[in-house]
């Protein structure tokens, strides 16, 4: 597989939804377990950095004003699914990093631990940008990151644009080959596939439900209704990421995950190595759009909101 190193350069991604005419002020408010986002007021989501051994978002309000990711483990919900604690509402972690595993909850596991907030601005477009140290259960750092993570709200629809800086300042990292990762989302029990109450999940290319499990695409959304209403999730890998188009670890039962390092299990090939290595001193960027939307993938038009993501540029 290529090995590269991409350059980098903190700033927001800036393109046409920026201009609209009906977006919302969004306000953040820092507290001991994280930072809020309001949207005119209204909860939009949380960062948070206690509720277990990595950051994650949760709640993510739709633009429906329905929650658009499952709350489980963070608190029981009547009719959603108890399984895959791990699967923490929206989150990044990878499975096997220099041999720990970042992924599950379970046995030796890393922690992702929060180490500050180094920016978060509100606006039209609101930032929030932290680091954070990736520590082994021995307490090693194995790497560490800088997210930048950009949201917006409009009338009908609500984007975190979702960037990843990995570095290497302790030594060289091995990102190994497993299916367990890596930009991840848990989609509610009400929309999902397995449901069977309209959820689909649907690619760039055109491969839906089971069928786009291990495959690459530009994008993916995952729609299904909630309280009676068609909604969606669409998640952009933008051209610039590292490894694009991405591969996929998208489940009927929920899961929604971006993985560029599963190419053994994916393609099926005993041959296929997606592990990399990041020598001392690189880095690696991963780059997402998270779009929260109403109706399914062709209401929303997603093919047209990633054509506008990917001709945007970032400074």
């Amino acid at each position: 597989m290529e090995r590269r190193r991409i350059p980098f350069t903190i700033g927001l991604v800036l393109g046409a939804f920026c201009a609209s005419s009906q977006a919302s002020e969004l306000s953040l408010e820092q507290h001991d377990r994280g930072i809020t986002v309001r949207a005119d007021g209204e909860l939009f989501t949380e960062y948070l950095i206690k509720t277990g051994p990595k950051p994650i978002l949760w709640p993510i309000i739709g633009p429906s004003g329905k929650p658009m990711t499952r709350a489980f483990p963070m608190q029981r919900v009547e009719g959603e699914k108890f399984d895959h604690p791990h699967q923490r509402s929206l989150w990044f972690t990878h499975g096997n990093v220099n041999g720990v595993d970042f992924w599950s909850e379970f046995g030796r596991h890393g922690s992702i631990v929060h180490r500050e907030f180094t920016r978060f601005e509100s606006g039209t477009v609101a930032v929030i940008q932290t680091k954070n140290d990736w520590l082994g259960p021995d307490g090693k750092r194995q790497c560490e990151d800088e997210r930048t993570l950009s949201f917006r709200v409009d009338k009908d629809r609500r984007t975190i644009d979702f960037q990843i800086v990995i570095r290497t300042s302790d030594g060289p990292v091995q990102f190994g080959d497993t299916k367990e990762g890596t930009f991840g989302i848990r989609v509610p029990t009400l929309m999902d596939v397995d449901r069977k109450a309209g959820g689909r999940i649907v690619t760039s290319e055109g491969l839906t439900d089971a069928a786009a499990w291990g495959q690459r695409a530009a994008w993916v959304d995952y729609h299904g209704p909630i309280d009676g209403q068609m909604v969606g999730i669409a998640v952009m890998n933008h051209p610039s990421s590292f490894r694009y188009p991405t591969y996929w670890h998208v489940r009927t039962y929920g899961l929604f995950a971006a993985n560029p390092f599963g190419v053994h299990d994916f393609v099926g090939s005993e041959e296929a190595n997606g592990s990399y290595r990041l020598e001392a001193g690189g880095e690696l960027v991963l780059r997402y759009r998270v779009l929260l939307h109403a109706g399914d993938a062709a209401a929303a038009d997603v093919a047209k909101a990633f054509a506008e993501y990917s001709a945007e540029t970032i400074r």
